[in-house]
């Protein structure tokens, strides 16, 4: 099920930290990771978040051996931030290749806007830092020991999708189900992904670098977990502004 499109309430203007946000994770793709080439490397295996110098304090800078699927591999190392911690925030602007950066934008781009309009251009950025930070600390504490770079920004957008189902439960989202676009109410939407979230997440706790990692779910737990909690505040808040009688209640984009 592939989101394209949600129900938007009418007369705000351009969610600014949204597009900021977007156009700062492209910026950093294209211009600092090389597009996901060799050429990027420098940087993306500095600034991603290791689990281990998070914990330790220390910077790796040379290449680690670990052993997956009974086969030594060299995990490249390159010098990071100082502090080390600083990685938790640069490497949610961070991806690991096309793919990776236009699912995480796409999500952004349908769920971000309602969530900063509803409590502001700062408070949303703020939230969205934090969402990341508390995403990204969820993932190291499966494995405080592991060397394996994380990146990327689904922490962060699974913190906005959990703001989003309880703020906006009953919205329309457009999704693409079955090759055909249909409409659902975003708790089916969200609560879908959520539960293939939480299914994925548990067998989380049995990778370590010997069988190898793959996509962050604990990342995607944190992170949503905490947006459901932020919305409960939000929606105490900020409230839904009333509508005139007689006005169109919303418009899709």
């Amino acid at each position: 099920m592939l989101p394209i499109g949600d129900e938007n309430e009418r007369g705000h203007g351009p969610a600014f930290v949204s597009l900021a946000f977007i156009g700062l994770n492209v910026a950093v793709f294209l211009l600092l990771q090389g597009a996901g080439s060799t050429s990027g490397d420098d940087f993306t295996y500095g600034y991603s978040a290791v689990p281990f110098e998070i914990t330790t304090g220390v910077d790796l800078v040379e290449p680690e051996e670990i052993t997956i699927g009974g086969r030594p591999e060299l995990v490249p190392q390159e010098p990071g931030p100082s502090p080390i911690w600083l990685t938790l925030l640069s490497s949610m602007f961070m991806h690991g290749g096309w793919l990776h950066i236009a699912g995480n934008l796409l999500f952004l781009w349908i769920f971000g806007d309602n969530v900063e309009h509803r409590i502001g251009h700062i408070p949303y950025l703020i939230f969205y830092l934090v969402a990341g930070v508390i995403a990204s600390l969820a993932q190291i504490l499966i494995d405080t020991d592991s060397i394996i770079p994380t990146l990327g920004a689904s922490g962060a957008i699974s913190g906005v999708l959990g703001a989003y189902l309880v703020m906006f439960p009953t919205n329309r989202v457009t999704v693409f189900m079955l090759r055909f676009p249909m409409q659902v109410p975003a708790i089916v939407a969200i609560g879908l992904w959520a539960v293939f979230q939480f299914i994925n997440g548990i067998g989380a706790f049995a990778v370590t670098e010997e069988t190898g990692g793959g996509v962050a779910y604990m990342a995607h737990i944190g992170g949503f977990v905490a947006g459901l909690v932020a919305g409960l505040v939000f929606r105490m808040v900020f409230r839904e502004p009333r509508r005139p009688r007689g006005a169109p209640a919303s418009a899709f984009g």
